[in-house]
């Protein structure tokens, strides 16, 4: 988790210098409109920069063509020295860095002092994941006929299978879904385009959710959504979470994981499996490779941990 939520302890003034402001403003406009970032992103983003324009204002500048290099360490400093972990000092000098390239290419400054800021790198703890068994036991126990169970089947067998994010689970529709080459069309991130395959078990659980599970619980609202609450709407990523919590607690021994651990899953088995990055990544829809990099420590870190359990000289 993040600081987000929690307010700056040398907040300043609650309003902004009207450049400042108008500055934040279209950062936010360019965050969501031109690079179609999610409302996570554009909030995450704007708050990091709103707490510099404010330490910037609190140290009686009033416009964006007063920012340097200067101002940008002694923003972090202070947070720094108020206690502020290395992770969150990361994202908030990554923040800065793509707000004063923006506020450069729109001409509010005359050089960009970002691009030589630097911020220590957070430490990136290596994810959780279920073993391969784990993995087969928790979708093999939902196996009712109910709307409900045919429903949650399906759900956890995508998510495991594609590896998708559960804001794309729950975006998917009804002709996103290539039967005939077992093949889903994901929208991700940056409003990027990309086709998922899927398996034998996962196209069974599809196959059931839309003949049996589906036409109980769809209305006019329901639109093409393909997986669909109770009461016919759009399935909410909120219960896509609990139900996988809810579902991996008959799993003895399983870690306490929600919906993106599958996908953390999916990814560390198909390397175990003899994957290559690029299409682990390309699967996933990762921007860049070092996002990927991540589960080939995951596999590292589990055989090292096999090794040390099972070995006599280990």
């Amino acid at each position: 988790m993040t600081d987000r939520a929690a307010p700056d302890s040398q907040a300043g003034p609650d309003v902004l210098p009207a450049a400042f402001a108008q500055a934040l403003a279209g950062f936010a406009r360019h965050l969501e409109l031109e690079l179609s970032r999610s409302p996570h992103t554009v909030r995450a983003y704007t708050g990091d920069v709103a707490s510099l324009l404010h330490h910037a204002a609190r140290s009686g500048l009033d416009s964006p063509a007063q920012l340097d290099l200067a101002l940008l360490r002694s923003w972090l400093a202070r947070l720094r020295s108020s206690g502020v972990a290395r992770t969150t000092l990361a994202r908030r000098g990554s923040s800065a860095r793509v707000f004063t390239a923006w506020a450069l290419r729109r001409g509010l400054v005359q050089s960009d002092p970002g691009a030589a800021l630097a911020t220590p790198k957070g430490a990136r703890p290596l994810p959780d994941v279920l073993r391969a068994d784990e993995a087969a036991r928790l979708v093999d126990q939902v196996d009712g006929d109910e709307a409900e169970d045919l429903r949650d089947r399906l759900v956890l067998e995508l998510l495991y299978a594609t590896g998708i994010r559960v804001s794309e689970l729950c975006g998917l529709d009804v002709d996103d879904v290539d039967t005939s080459r077992a093949v889903l069309r994901v929208l991700g991130k940056g409003a990027r385009e990309r086709s998922v395959p899927y398996g034998g078990p996962a196209d069974d659980a599809l196959q059931g959710w839309l003949a049996v599970g589906r036409p109980v619980w769809v209305q006019p609202r329901s639109g093409p959504a393909l997986l669909l609450g109770r009461r016919g709407g759009r399935l909410d990523p909120r219960t896509v979470r609990t139900l996988v919590h809810r579902r991996l607690a008959g799993v003895p021994g399983a870690p306490d994981l929600g919906p993106h651990g599958l996908r953390h899953s999916a990814a560390t088995h198909l390397l175990e499996g003899g994957a290559d990055l690029r299409s682990v990544q390309e699967l996933l829809g990762h921007a860049s490779l070092a996002s990927t990099q991540i589960y080939t420590h995951v596999s590292v870190e589990r055989l090292r941990s096999s090794y040390a359990a099972a070995h006599p000289r280990a």
